[in-house]
């Protein structure tokens, strides 16, 4: 892949967090195998190249698509609430990547639910609370908070505020992997076009295989 492609994979994996984070304050569900997903790459560390952090492809399509909508004119007020959480996760990062010490605690942390996580499925409730308090003893110390805008119903039952923080540390993990490949909020304005783009082509790629 070249940088521009690797730029637009995790950058769909950024997209695919908030988009999932979205769908779980608006609707009180999301699709459990993209869930998986996307919690999955926190546990990979050491990635040879930037496809190997998403194992499953395939369940970046929602992803690929909040790209190319929040990019162009065919973005809704939707997109935009995804738009927000992603910028809000790059921020975050950015200010993660100046905490040494929080970096070495959030490490550690996730290496224990990795332990968790050979007793229990990936998206278990233990496995998925262990993630959830990771982000709240960590990102969420930040003056910076991301406001999640959704349902009231939906936000107070503690196993889908769980989802939302569990998911939005993996979306930090997509955001530090759209730094490491040279991601920059710039891009968004200097770039969209060429990102959107390039998105449309990973997809189509995705479908056809």
């Amino acid at each position: 892949m070249n940088s521009i492609e690797e730029q637009t994979l995790a950058l769909a994996g950024v997209f695919q967090c908030c988009a999932l984070v979205d769908q779980i304050a608006q609707t009180g569900n999301c699709d459990e195998a993209e869930l998986a997903a996307m919690l999955e790459t926190l546990f990979i560390t050491n990635p040879p190249d930037t496809a190997s952090v998403y194992a499953h492809p395939e369940r970046l399509l929602k992803g690929f698509e909040r790209i190319e909508s929040a990019l162009t004119q065919a973005g809704n007020r939707q997109d935009a609430h995804i738009l927000r959480y992603g910028l809000a996760l790059m921020h975050l990062q950015h200010k993660l990547a100046k905490k040494p010490d929080m970096l070495q605690a959030l490490g550690s942390r996730i290496e224990r639910a990795s332990q968790q996580k050979e007793h229990f499925s990936i998206t278990h409730e233990n496995v998925i609370a262990s993630l959830a308090s990771v982000y709240q003893d960590t990102i969420s110390t930040f003056n910076t908070r991301i406001q999640v805008a959704g349902h009231a119903k939906h936000l107070q039952i503690e196993h889908n505020a769980a989802k939302i923080r569990a998911l939005l540390l993996a979306g930090i993990r997509s955001a530090t992997l759209w730094r490491q490949v040279g991601g920059h909020r710039w891009h968004f304005i200097f770039k969209k076009s060429k990102l959107a783009n390039t998105s449309k082509m990973l997809k189509s790629k995705l479908i056809e295989a």
